[in-house]
């Protein structure tokens, strides 16, 4: 009896002696600075990120999306298997009790019986009725149990990180469309701007013409050049059209569902954005956080491999009753101890197999978590090179567009007069659209490049919440 209280309180205590596993190291180390940053953002980081580009219509669409996404309404799911995954995988941490209550009635029909049988041919029916507490566990030596919860436990971390970075791309990409179709609406505006005005000028090289003061050569021009603008139109419907289509599914809902209002192109602007510093990215991208969760769980799954490989101890307690009466059944208690040693002799290398391939596991995620790393950097990079060389065209396109207005009247002004041809009126018309709409398709970009640092950046996600 002493001995086996002797053993069951060294292997709790060898059990409560079972350390954490180690922390995750990716072994790089990260740039001092930014290699693009001109500046430094004095723009704090905000969860709400999208509020910076001050539109409460696209507030009101990415509060939509984070309600209705299905998207993020599957990850949330996948978070509450993650949650009982964890509870199933530190069940065994702790004994496991059951009770147990039986009753029995064995009748013999014919005959004597036999040695298998408690009914004989002087006591045909015999009834047995019994009760039970029983508690079992495996003692964990080899912390194979506590790395199967730590596992878990880093799983779930892991799922958490998931659905941020689901709920980041969903917003990014909500903010990406909605700013698209505004664009396509003003390139949409443009195009109808300049096929009015082109057809202005049809109607006076018309009355040119019908006067003897024009060639049908000049008359052909422009009567091709409404043609091409008016081509242009069809397809910029279709690129708003498919924005819009893409930004309802985003939002969880039919295309026909999704209204946006008549906010204006020119009224989202762009915030500037703090950048922290490089070694910063790692806690403030969700999915770098998850590459690190999903290289700890792998750590953790190598040390419940190995401990697979050694014996183990299980212990058993069992109290109880029994009696041929139910009214009897509290009157004979008895209790039961026991313990087990299971040791792995021969599996054909299954077990080291097994560990190996934990092993390798924790080296791939190993280099995925590297390359999550690397390439983070990278994103970053590239918005703040993407941000500063469309600065960098916003202002010469500024000039291209003024001139070319300027071009445009003075060109149309000297056609009325009869003192310029055609051809002039002709190319400053496409030079001036072409500008025009290149104003905003930069514009776009800019916006763009703004909302993929946000995304390069982490968004809002809370570093607290690791």
């Amino acid at each position: 009896m002493n001995k086996r209280y002797s053993l069951l309180g060294a292997c709790l205590l060898l059990n409560a002696c079972t350390g954490n596993p180690p922390t995750v190291d990716s072994g790089i180390t990260p740039p001092a600075a930014w290699q693009y940053a001109e500046r430094e953002a004095a723009q704090a980081v905000n969860q709400r990120w999208w509020t910076h580009f001050a539109s409460p219509q696209l507030n009101r669409l990415i509060d939509q999306a984070r309600r209705d996404s299905y998207d993020v309404a599957a990850a949330m799911a996948r978070v509450r298997q993650a949650q009982a995954s964890a509870v199933i995988a530190g069940a065994p941490l702790l004994p496991e009790v059951n009770f147990n209550l039986t009753a029995s009635r064995e009748k013999l029909l014919r005959g004597s019986g036999n040695s298998t049988l408690d009914a004989s041919e002087s006591n045909k029916t015999v009834d047995s009725f019994g009760a039970n507490l029983t508690a079992s566990y495996e003692v964990d030596f080899w912390g194979g149990r506590a790395a199967a919860r730590d596992s878990a436990l880093q799983s779930l971390r892991a799922s958490e990180f998931d659905q941020a970075t689901v709920e980041l791309t969903l917003l990014s990409n909500v903010a990406d469309r909605y700013a698209q179709t505004l664009a396509a609406r003003q390139r949409e505006q443009i195009a109808e701007l300049n096929l009015a005005n082109a057809r202005n000028v049809l109607d006076l090289v018309q009355t040119r013409y019908d006067a003897g003061a024009a060639t049908a050569l000049a008359l052909a021009q422009q009567k091709s050049l409404v043609a091409s603008q008016q081509r242009q139109l069809p397809l910029i419907q279709q690129v708003a059209e498919e924005s819009q289509i893409t930004l309802a599914a985003l939002l969880g809902q039919p295309v026909q569902s999704l209204n946006l209002g008549a906010e204006p192109f020119q009224a989202l602007t762009w915030p500037a954005i703090g950048l922290g510093v490089p070694s910063q990215l790692l806690s403030r991208r969700p999915d770098l956080a998850q590459a690190e969760a999903q290289l700890a769980a792998a750590s953790a799954d190598v040390t419940v491999a190995r401990a697979a490989m050694l014996p183990t101890v299980t212990l058993g307690a069992t109290l109880g009753s029994g009696a041929n009466q139910a009214e009897d059944i509290l009157r004979s208690p008895f209790y039961n101890l026991t313990s087990g040693l299971v040791a792995p002799i021969f599996n054909n290398g299954r077990l080291s197999a097994e560990r190996d391939k934990a092993r390798a596991r924790q080296e791939e995620l190993l280099q995925t978590y590297r390359g999550a790393i690397i390439n983070g950097f990278a994103d970053v990079e590239k918005s703040l090179s993407g941000i500063i060389r469309l600065d960098e065209q916003r202002d010469w396109q500024s000039e291209e567009l003024q001139q070319a207005q300027t071009a445009f009247q003075i060109a149309e002004n000297r056609y009325r007069a009869g003192a310029e041809d055609l051809l002039t009126v002709l190319e400053t018309q496409r030079t001036l659209y072409a500008a025009q709409d290149l104003n905003v398709q930069l514009r776009l970009s800019r916006l763009q490049a703004s909302i993929a640092l946000y995304k390069a950046l982490g968004g809002g996600w809370n570093a607290d919440s690791r």
